[in-house]
């Protein structure tokens, strides 16, 4: 058995691990890569998340590296332990994502690596001395969380060391913005207004002067140069219909407000989510036509 050696992250690494990184991306988003500077970034903070990053207390990244070549890497980040912070996380510490090579005939043993740097994050959970231990495999690339069902392997790896999923599953959807529908106005009397919102763009349907309902797209999923290939992604950061105007077609409506919109900043392609509970909005991004992008699977605890 050849040696293995599990060592934290240098910037020697950075190629290496980002290729790693991208190549789980790729089974997931067509297109979509990050550089070596959106890796670094991300292992350095998440400012964009101005929430969950500021509870962060610790954080390292490790890497497995046999022959002389880095076949898996982990990102690890450990909570501080305070009234403030979500209890969930409180005082967890979580594998952010974890990525390996898979096994091939010419490199047959990465897996092995794999599971002795997965061996490594619960030997760091176990110095940290935190109260519970989480698994995700939140990648910096829109759409990339979780463990997506494309990666068999990290779901494997992390059922052997321990890991189950007790949480939830979400789908992501995709569709191409030129496929939206652009339908007329449904009921009569509709306005559309463009305002800044929450977690985009906002476009509200507005009728007799009252707001009937709004979706918010972002288009700013690159975040700056953090992503080098995703200029052409956006997300549905909100849709909502209020109930007494809703199944008259106003959501769609606002769908092909928001798409037009889109093309002008050279946008081709939206994501959307549901959780998988969530059958009637699944149902209602299908009938818009989006199709099933990837199924992940959240809330892998040890």
């Amino acid at each position: 058995m050849p040696e293995i050696v599990i060592r934290p992250f240098t910037r020697a690494d950075r190629e290496q691990v980002t290729g790693l990184v991208n190549a789980h991306i790729a089974a997931v988003v067509p297109g979509v890569s990050v550089s070596v500077q959106a890796l670094l970034s991300q292992l350095e903070g998440e400012p964009g998340d101005y929430l969950v990053d500021r509870w962060v207390r610790d954080r390292i990244t490790l890497v497995a590296e046999q022959r002389g070549r880095v076949v898996a890497a982990a990102h690890l980040l450990r909570y501080a332990d305070g009234d403030d912070i979500d209890e969930y996380l409180r005082d967890a510490g979580e594998i952010r994502w974890l990525v390996c090579s898979l096994d091939e005939p010419i490199w047959p043993d990465a897996t092995v690596a794999g599971d002795a740097l997965a061996v490594a994050c619960h030997a760091r959970f176990q110095r940290w001395g935190v109260t519970r231990r989480l698994a995700d495999g939140a990648l910096p690339a829109p759409g990339v969380y979780g463990v997506p069902e494309q990666w068999p392997h990290i779901e494997a790896l992390y059922r052997r060391i321990g890991f189950r999923h007790s949480g939830r599953t979400e789908i992501v959807f995709v569709i191409r913005v030129g496929d939206l529908a652009r339908p007329a106005d449904p009921v009569g009397g509709l306005t559309a207004r463009r305002t800044m919102g929450i977690n985009g763009t906002r476009f509200t349907a507005v009728l007799d002067g009252a707001e009937v309902g709004y979706v918010e797209v972002d288009t700013n999923l690159d975040n700056g140069p953090r992503v080098s290939r995703v200029g052409s992604w956006a997300d549905v950061g909100n849709l909502w219909v209020e109930p007494e105007h809703r199944r008259r077609g106003v959501g769609r409506w606002l769908l092909g407000q928001a798409a037009g919109w889109l093309e002008l900043g050279g946008v081709t392609r939206l994501l959307d989510y549901a959780d998988e509970k969530e059958v009637d909005y699944a149902g209602f991004l299908t009938a818009c036509g989006f199709t099933l992008l990837t199924r992940t699977a959240r809330g892998f605890e040890a």
